[in-house]
């Protein structure tokens, strides 16, 4: 009986022990259901703060801009408000001071009225392009391209195209046969790649927008296209070209580019200045990168080469 009863007193505590510990694990995986809920919570809720402090820093930004092209607008005008006034305590220098306060009105009206409702930040850009540059880069690798880079005028739209040959000993295609991707020509030589360049809309842009005709020379051209590319699109913070006409050779050092310090396939910054000069010297340029201890980056056009010549200067961004 004694021994019968031992037994059944070790049953009912092995079975209330066993009861303990399913409840002690069926509660410590309540709490950790509740902690991973909590976590789950918690980062959620940090995300949406993070999103609502972006467009919070966006909406600064842009504001700032717009209160700077304000600002600038008001400057114009009090300067060409000042010089109306001072036309009339004036007579003798009358004509000057009139002409200089319908400029200073006249911009200041254009820089309220066409200041722009949306920025985007510069790492932005310089990551949709740099998708593009490691593409192109891509295929042309693949398909045993040159690293020439050959900038060719067109009479149409784009102002130019990018011409990448398939040999060393090569011949420009005609311009109709660039209006394919795919350059497969009868003529061996002239085969090879066609982009449109990524300076062929900015430099439309340019040649909307600029006063006077293009620099008749190679100098005043790229005197021109260096201005623009620093006042005009802010695409760099300094451009400085050295023009050797004689040599049919221009050489661009270009600082605090907007698009980084490494001039990848087709560079915006080196694609605009190579289609200012192939058109407005209305020829085809050859373009070189070469990098520089005193500026992001150096690039030199040539325009008077041999086609054949497999030394045509070469894009070292793809090297």
């Amino acid at each position: 009986m004694s021994s019968q009863l031992s037994r059944d007193g070790a049953d009912g505590r092995n079975e209330a022990e066993e009861v303990d510990e399913t409840d002690e694990r069926n509660a410590e995986r309540d709490v950790d259901g509740a902690d991973g809920e909590s976590d789950a919570a918690d980062l959620a809720a940090q995300i949406d703060l993070l999103r609502a402090e972006n467009r919070r820093l966006r909406e600064e930004y842009t504001q700032a801009k717009r209160t700077q092209y304000r600002r600038t607008a008001l400057g114009l005008a009090l300067v060409g408000a000042l010089a109306t006034g001072a036309a009339v305590i004036f007579p003798s220098a009358r004509t000057v001071l009139l002409v200089l306060g319908g400029t200073g009105l006249f911009s200041a009206v254009l820089t309220y009225y066409l200041t722009p409702e949306r920025f985007i930040a510069a790492d932005v850009g310089e990551r949709v392009y740099g998708a593009l540059a490691d593409t192109q880069a891509a295929m042309t690798a693949e398909l045993g391209l040159q690293d020439a880079r050959i900038y060719v005028p067109t009479e149409g739209d784009p102002a130019a195209q990018l011409f990448v040959p398939q040999y060393g000993d090569h011949e420009l295609p005609d311009t109709a046969e660039l209006d394919s991707v795919f350059v497969v020509s009868e003529e061996e030589r002239r085969r090879g790649v066609s982009f449109i360049p990524t300076g062929s809309a900015l430099f439309a842009e340019f040649d909307r927008t600029r006063t006077g005709g293009l620099g008749e020379t190679p100098t005043e051209l790229a005197d021109q296209l260096a201005d623009a590319l620093v006042e005009g699109f802010e695409l760099a913070d300094r451009a400085a070209a050295d023009v050797d006409p004689e040599d049919g050779r221009a050489t661009f050092r270009v600082d605090g580019s907007a698009y980084g310090p490494e001039a990848r396939f087709d560079h915006p910054v080196v694609s605009f200045l190579a289609v200012g000069l192939a058109v407005g010297l209305s020829t085809p340029v050859a373009a070189e990168v070469h990098g520089s201890d005193a500026a992001d980056f150096l690039v030199t056009y040539r325009w008077d080469f041999d086609e054949s010549d497999e030394g045509v200067p070469s894009d070292e961004e793809v090297a």
